[in-house]
């Protein structure tokens, strides 16, 4: 293990992923829960949209942007873990060269390459949890597909809406964690500053996602349109 790596970093670490972990749990407490989950019924009432239209198109194209989307960033992530991977690589020739960068701390080339690796592994979370999102997305899909008319008085009619409504919210929950790691993997950057400075980058980035799913204007929107859902 490297001399010069301290219980502070390792506190930063774990600190930052239990911030991303728990951010469900905190809006569970703090609030309503995420956004994601209070738009669960939005899904259940958009699969009984879906068997009552015949042959229309619209729920098709909804569902493949939305795989465009998820292969984009799985796309994207993987690039740039690559290029992270190559530092590590080739860290004897970059260490010098980063370190000599104003504010970033001057550490020794094995605790420089456990940085490195600290950011690659939230993005390797990342690239990994985009690749299980385009899995459900997949199965989505195929229940959709199958969903019958609601003229075919179908008697599992209720579950197999329900059951559809909760792969694709599962699917975009897998989505929204690993758009979340993009924040933390910005804030794990402040970790070649000093642990605290991560730290306090952390907090940043958790009160700025916190805000987003409870004090926005979308957020409210949302909420109305679920409300109204209850009262229909």
């Amino acid at each position: 293990m490297p001399s010069d790596l301290t219980l502070a970093h390792a506190a930063a670490a774990l600190f930052l992923f239990v911030a991303w972990g728990a951010h469900s749990l905190v809006l569970k407490t703090f609030g309503r829960g995420s956004l994601n989950s209070q738009l669960n019924k939005v899904r259940e009432r958009w699969m009984l949209q879906v068997i009552r239209r015949e042959g229309d198109p619209f729920d098709a194209l909804l569902l493949g942007h939305s795989v465009n989307s998820a292969a984009f960033f799985g796309s994207a992530t993987l690039l740039v873990l690559a290029a992270i991977i190559s530092l590590v690589a080739n860290v004897q020739a970059t260490h010098p060269a980063v370190t000599k960068l104003p504010m970033v701390a001057n550490v020794s080339v094995e605790l420089f390459a456990l940085q490195v690796i600290f950011v690659a592994s939230i993005l390797a979370i990342s690239f990994f949890t985009f690749t299980y999102t385009l899995r459900k997305l997949i199965y989505t899909v195929v229940l959709l597909g199958a969903l019958p008319r609601e003229s075919d008085n179908h008697p599992g009619q209720d579950v197999l809406v329900k059951s559809t409504a909760r792969v694709l919210g599962e699917a975009v929950k897998s989505f929204n964690f690993g758009i979340r790691g993009y924040y933390y993997a910005a804030a794990s950057l402040f970790i070649f500053i000093s642990p605290a400075a991560c730290i306090g980058a952390t907090v940043v980035m958790l009160t700025v996602l916190l805000y987003r799913q409870l004090a926005t204007n979308t957020s409210q929107a949302v909420q109305d349109y679920v409300n109204a859902l209850d009262r229909q």
